[in-house]
Formats: structure tokens, sequence, C-alpha cells
């Protein structure tokens, strides 16, 4: 089966036969003015990077997703899992600048047309939720902490139509190359989902950890329809022609920003 999420100049955008007003996707790694390494197309502000490569990438980006930097609403994200919807009020939040505006949020949504939420990714995974039908749209940021601490589940909560009507994506994120210890292990375990599902071990104190697969099973688990997740193929650790990789390039890399719009 083709994967949903389809490659356009430095973006992968998530393309279903369902989806008429909402935009979903991804920036690449390519084709960029950063040296994360060299011609890397960075979206975040806050690493060692010249502001004006991200302004410009900005830019670029504005023009091939028709959202102008005007309509982004960009939260500062801290691996937590603390929600907000957000409105129109809040367009350009962080997009020319960092500041304290939404700071420590890592799941947001709105109810709100011509807006682009926005967050930065390189190896968390970046969830999508919309509903057309409710002219609903969420995005959030789960890592392993944010998975630990359900935030696709505090995003549920914030829902007030049936789930039957919601969509969810999972986009881009780390492989099962991911490991974790015995003590994060331990922390997956108390969550209400079989972690046989999702983390292998391959050594004493040593797991695989399917971050993506733990999600989905999470908002199973809450209730949502299997057949209303998609789950892309797509994995940021397994090709750094396409993505940045925090964990395999150990920190020295940029980032991606995943957007969804109506």
């Amino acid at each position: 089966m083709q994967d949903k999420f389809k490659k356009h100049p430095h973006i992968l955008k998530y393309e279903d036969e369902s989806l008429n007003n909402v935009l979903i996707g991804m920036t690449t790694r390519e084709d960029g003015l950063s040296d994360y390494p060299k011609n890397a197309f960075n979206m975040a502000r806050y690493i060692d990077d010249d502001s004006q490569n991200i302004t410009t990438h900005q830019e670029q980006l504005a023009s091939v997703i028709n959202y102008s930097r005007d309509q982004w609403v960009f939260p500062i994200q801290t691996h937590e899992n603390n929600v907000v919807e957000v409105t129109q009020a809040d367009r350009g939040s962080n997009i020319d600048a960092l500041t304290q505006t939404l700071h420590s949020i890592d799941g947001i949504y709105s109810y709100d047309s011509n807006l682009l939420l926005t967050m930065c990714y390189a190896d968390c995974v970046p969830i999508y939720f919309y509903s057309e039908m409710h002219h609903y749209i969420g995005l959030a940021h789960a890592g392993w902490r944010g998975t630990v601490g359900q935030i696709v589940c505090e995003m549920l909560k914030q829902i007030n139509f049936n789930y039957d009507d919601l969509q969810v994506v999972i986009g881009p994120a780390t492989s099962m190359s991911y490991e974790i210890n015995d003590d994060i292990k331990s922390k997956f375990e108390t969550l209400p989902i079989d972690h046989t599902q999702y983390i292998e071990t391959v050594a004493e104190d040593r797991h695989r950890i399917d971050l993506k697969k733990a999600n989905a099973l999470l908002l199973e688990q809450q209730g949502v329809p299997h057949d209303n997740i998609y789950i892309t193929e797509y994995a940021t650790s397994e090709d750094l022609s396409l993505f940045f990789s925090y964990r395999v390039e150990k920190g020295n890399t940029g980032r991606m920003l995943a957007f969804i719009g109506q």
C-alpha cells in the first residue's frame, strides 16, 4: 500500500480522497540554507542557526502551502502534556521570534478557519487530529515523555463531538530502532495498553520501542475507531536524506515543521 504522505518541494503532504478543506504536512530537510549539515531546511529558531535562515524557510514554505506566516501559530514545546485551544487571536505567535506566549504547550487545537497549527520535530511523533464535519483541527507532539504522559488522551478530553467523526494521522517519527532502558520501559508499563505490542526487548536493559504504535493504541483505548487512525511508514531515523533525527545525529541537527490548517 502506498504511503499517504506524498513528496512535494520542501514538504511531505498527507493526501487522502476524503480530505477537502484541511491541509496536513511536514517539511523535509532538503534544499535549505542551514548547516545541519549543509543546505538543510531547518525550521526551528531555538537551535544554533541564523534567524534569517528560518525566516527565509518560513517564507518558502508559506508560498508552497498558501498559508502566509501571519496565519501560523507555534507553541513552545517542552515534552509535557499540556493542551490549549488556539484562535485567530494567536495568529503569528512565535513565528518572527520566540516569546513566552504558548509556553510549555505540546498540544494545540482550533475550530477557527485560516489558521495553521505548527510544531517542530526531529524524531518525536507528530499527531494530527481533524474533523471536517466539526471544523476542528489539532496537533500534538509526542516523544517518549509525551507518550507516557498520554498527551493524545489530553487532546481527546478537549473534543466535544463523537470520536467516530474524528480522524487522526500519525506522521513521520523515529522507528523501532529507538531504544529505551529498563527505567523508561517501566514507565510505559503503567499505561492502559499492552506494552508487548510496541516494545521489544533486545538485550539486558535495552528495549526497542515504537512510539507511533504506542500512541495509536492509546487513541484506540480511548475509543477512537481503529479505521480512523492512519500511521505513516516514514521513519525519521531511517532516512537522513529526508529527515532530521535528533537521536541518530546526537542532537547536532535541525528540525522539521509539522503543520495542519483549515
